[in-house]
């Protein structure tokens, strides 16, 4: 049965009693407040075997208690909680000598697990940095997905542990690598970026190890490769899995004894630096395939992290897009926001091209509207520009009520379009209600989207656009350039 005394510190009065009910039920003693000022007197009187306290506290923030409580007693783990759970919150806490991180709301088993292994590991001082001013934030996100990311980061920082980053292209893979590098041990050196996918294969060995005059046809003079430029840094070694067979070799060469040669070369070159490699493949069907070494797979895939697409993390578009918007207002742009039907429309795409589709997507509604509010249809405009549109008389639904009639014309597809869109806005009402000012909202939001269509059916031709639309050319050309109307792609 484990022991000890657990000393808790959160202003919540409710998650107090639920703590002390589940770790007393583990067999601990707790003693519990909710000031900062308490805490540390307990700390001062040499009370307690384990910390858990929140962030903000009404009379001081943990985080500028915590580095007295590391001087005075560095042996005393501490637990940090907080409902600011983004990545600097995480970076702080791992900065300033905390044990582990939890981002409220948290799981009370995990909690107690925690406890646990903090209170059986040795006693020991851990020597850490003193932590710089802390920047922008380099990652975004509060979901679930992301708070095991920004968990996984912090315990990295401190390290020269190889990690292998996966996850889909557009996930932000070289960001994470940057963050592990400008917030680690290594942040005053190099960081240093290759694309393995980006280079002809028969230099890959001269960009990654260098290469000696005269090794080559057309090496006039000695060129140092990455490995050398990130000296005492970070190589970040992307794509990993498009790396040919040979380079493979003398990289595993290099994680196995720690040199290289240059191309040419005879003297072995020590190496230190720390590798971080991604890839968007799956690597082990490579190694099954013959395209990729099993040894190094296994040398690379030390910590293994996998980042999630952005699908599977909507509930952080709201916070990416104001991040994307406050960034190219920085670079100069006008400063947009978005409706809310416009955020729930975001989070109901798919985003094959997940968060780099997302920045593409804001920076192209900053640029090219001159309003402050980015309504759903102008997202919707944008999104359409960026998938492939099937013929127009299938681009509102393959199985649309023309299409299963059998009617092929552009006009019957072009009503239909009308229809759905406006049995959209009766259901985003939400009481299945006509919604207040619908005349003015249909034309709004139907018009732009309509004459789209019609001038994808007509491949452009406005003449035809403007008949099939029942319209004066003069007009029909007034509107596109009032609405900003764009052609929607067809197959070629």
């Amino acid at each position: 049965m484990p022991g000890g005394q657990i000393l808790v510190a959160d202003d919540d009065a409710a998650i107090r009693t639920v703590l002390n009910q589940a770790l007393s039920r583990a067999g601990y003693e707790v003693r519990a407040t909710g000031t900062a000022a308490a805490l540390w007197r307990w700390v001062q009187a040499g009370d307690g075997d384990l910390i858990i306290t929140d962030v903000v506290m009404p009379d001081e923030n943990a985080f500028e208690l915590l580095p007295r409580i590391k001087k005075l007693r560095p042996d005393l783990p501490i637990i940090v909680m907080s409902a600011q759970n983004t990545f600097m919150t995480a970076i702080k806490a791992s900065e300033r000598g905390a044990y582990d991180y939890l981002p409220k709301p948290f799981d009370l088993k995990e909690l107690v697990a925690i406890v646990g292994r903090a209170m059986s590991e040795p006693k020991h001082q851990v020597p850490r940095d003193k932590p710089d001013e802390l920047e922008s934030m380099p990652l975004v996100g509060r979901s679930p997905a992301m708070q095991e990311i920004y968990r996984a980061l912090a315990r990295l920082m401190q390290t020269d542990l190889t990690v292998m980053i996966t996850g889909e292209s557009g996930t932000g893979k070289e960001l994470v690598a940057r963050a592990l590098h400008d917030y680690g041990k290594r942040k005053n050196g190099p960081f240093v970026a290759i694309n393995m996918a980006a280079i002809p294969r028969d230099l890959i060995e001269s960009e990654l190890f260098g290469h000696e005059k005269g090794a080559f046809t057309g090496a006039n003079a000695r060129s140092a490769g990455r490995f050398e430029q990130a000296e005492g840094g970070t190589l970040f070694l992307d794509e990993i899995g498009d790396m040919p067979m040979e380079a493979q070799t003398r990289l595993l060469r290099v994680l196995q004894q720690g040199e290289y040669t240059t191309v040419g070369g005879r003297t072995p070159i020590k190496a230190n630096v720390r590798i971080i490699a991604a890839t968007n493949k799956d690597l082990r069907i490579s190694i099954q395939q013959g395209l990729f070494r099993e040894d190094l797979f296994f040398r690379l895939n030390v910590v293994p992290l996998r980042l999630p697409p952005l699908r599977e993390r909507a509930e952080d578009i709201p916070d990416l897009t104001r991040h994307f918007f406050a960034r190219a207002a920085a670079e100069g742009l006008p400063m947009k926001r978005l409706d809310a039907a416009a955020i729930e429309r975001l989070k109901r795409y798919r985003w094959p091209g997940n968060i780099r589709e997302l920045e593409n997507l804001v920076r192209r509604l900053t640029a090219l509207y001159p309003q402050e509010l980015i309504t759903e249809a102008l997202v919707v405009a944008e999104l359409d520009l960026d998938t492939p549109s099937p013929p127009v008389s299938d681009q509102f639904g393959a199985e649309s009520g023309a299409a299963k009639a059998g009617a092929h014309s552009d006009d019957e597809a072009l009503l239909y379009a009308v229809e759905r869109h406006m049995n959209h806005l009766f259901k985003s009402h939400g009481d299945g209600l006509p919604p207040p000012g619908l005349y003015h909202r249909i034309l709004r939001e139907v018009e732009q989207p309509l004459i789209s269509a019609a001038l994808a059916a007509t491949r452009g031709n406005q003449i035809k656009a403007a008949e099939l639309l029942g319209l004066n050319r003069n007009t029909l050309r007034k509107k596109i350039r009032d609405l900003d109307v764009r052609l929607l792609r067809t197959p070629k």
